[in-house]
C-alpha cells in the first residue's frame, strides 16, 4: 500500500488513488475518530479510523497498528483495506481504512439483550466464543498478544462470526521483565493501553523479575465470556463503584447461582479466570474445550428433537 492521501473536498477522501465519500460519523475517542465512508469504485462501505498523532511517538504507534493489521489475513481478525498518513495544519493524521461491519460490536448486542431483560443462549455464546478464540489463536500463533480483549473490541458479522478489532495495544506475546524499572514501564504501559476491568491481574502489579505472556489474553477472554453469560463484565460494578479492581482480580471469580448455563461452560470460565497466569491454559486448550462443548450442545439439541 502506498502512503499518499489527499482530501479532495470536505466530503471525499482519496487513499491510494481510490476515492471514498464521507457518509456519517460512527465513533469518537480521545485522539481518534471513526467515520463511515463509501468507496466510489466498489460501492462498499468502510470504517475510516483517523488517529491524531501529536508527536513522533504517537505516529510510531499508529504505524505499528497499521503493521499489526497487515500481519493477518484471517476471517476472525479485522483486515486493513488501505492506510495513509496525512499532514494537516502542522499535525499528522493516520488513516486506517477498515471493512465496515454493520451489526457493530458484541457489547452493543449484549446491551440490547440486557435492555430487553433477555439472555444469550449457550449455543450462541459458544459460536461467538469459537470465533473469538480462532482470532486470538491466529494472533498468538504469530507470537503476539492482543492485550485489550473486551466486548467492544469484538465485532459481529450477520452470521455472528466474531471479528477482533483495535489492534493498537498489540505487542510481542512474551515480555521478559528484568528489574523494577522495566516492571514499572510495563505496568505504566498496561495502565494506559489495557482496559482496567478486563486487565489481567499480573499487569496491575508487575513483578520485577517475571515473564508476561499471551495468557493475559486468556484472562480477558474469560471476562468477555462472563460478560456474554451475565450481560456485564465481572469487574464492571467494582470499577463503577470506585472500588479497587486490582484487589478484586486477586479473588476467584464468582458465578452467581443458580446459573442457566452448563457446568462445562462455567468450568471453562473458571479455568480462564485464574489469577496466577502460570495456572491459566493457552488458547489451543480453550479452543479445544469450546469445540467439545459445541459438540455436546449439538448432541443435546438432537436428543430434544
Amino acid at each position: 500500500m502506498g502512503q499518499t492521501l489527499c482530501v479532495c473536498s470536505r466530503s471525499a477522501i482519496t487513499i491510494d488513488n481510490k476515492r471514498y465519500y464521507f457518509i456519517q460519523k460512527l465513533d469518537e475517542g480521545g485522539f481518534s475518530y471513526v467515520d463511515l465512508v463509501e468507496g466510489a469504485q466498489d460501492g462498499r462501505f468502510y470504517a475510516l479510523k483517523r488517529i491524531l498523532c501529536h508527536d513522533r511517538e504517537a505516529r510510531q504507534e499508529a504505524q505499528t497498528e497499521m503493521e499489526m493489521h497487515r500481519l493477518f489475513s484471517h476471517p476472525n481478525v479485522l483486515s486493513l483495506a488501505g492506510h495513509a498518513f496525512m499532514e494537516r495544519a502542522g499535525k499528522t493524521e493516520a488513516c486506517l481504512l477498515l471493512p465496515y461491519i454493520s451489526r457493530g460490536s458484541l457489547w452493543s448486542v449484549l446491551e440490547k439483550l440486557r435492555d430487553k431483560n433477555s439472555f444469550m443462549p449457550e449455543a450462541r455464546i459458544l459460536h461467538i466464543l469459537h470465533g473469538i478464540c480462532a482470532g486470538l489463536k491466529a494472533i498468538h500463533d504469530k507470537g503476539y498478544a492482543h492485550r485489550d480483549m473486551k466486548p467492544t473490541n469484538v465485532l459481529l458479522e450477520e452470521d455472528d462470526r466474531a471479528v477482533l478489532m483495535d489492534l493498537g495495544s498489540m505487542n510481542r506475546a512474551r515480555i521478559e521483565v528484568r528489574g523494577s524499572r522495566e516492571a514499572m514501564t510495563v505496568q505504566d504501559w498496561a495502565a494506559q493501553r489495557c482496559t482496567i476491568s478486563y486487565r489481567a491481574p499480573e499487569l496491575f502489579s508487575v513483578e520485577s523479575h517475571c515473564i508476561i505472556d499471551d495468557r493475559t489474553d486468556i484472562w480477558s477472554l474469560g471476562c468477555v465470556l462472563y460478560c456474554m453469560m451475565m450481560l456485564e463484565g465481572p469487574f464492571d460494578l467494582v470499577f463503577q463503584k470506585g472500588d479497587s479492581v486490582a484487589l478484586a482480580v486477586q479473588n476467584p471469580v464468582n458465578i452467581p447461582q443458580p446459573c442457566r448455563y452448563s457446568q462445562g461452560l462455567q468450568t471453562l470460565l473458571g479455568s480462564a479466570m485464574v489469577s496466577n497466569p502460570q495456572e491459566r491454559p493457552d488458547i489451543n486448550w480453550v479452543l479445544e474445550q469450546v469445540r467439545h462443548l459445541q459438540t455436546l450442545e449439538l448432541v443435546a439439541s438432537a436428543n430434544m428433537v
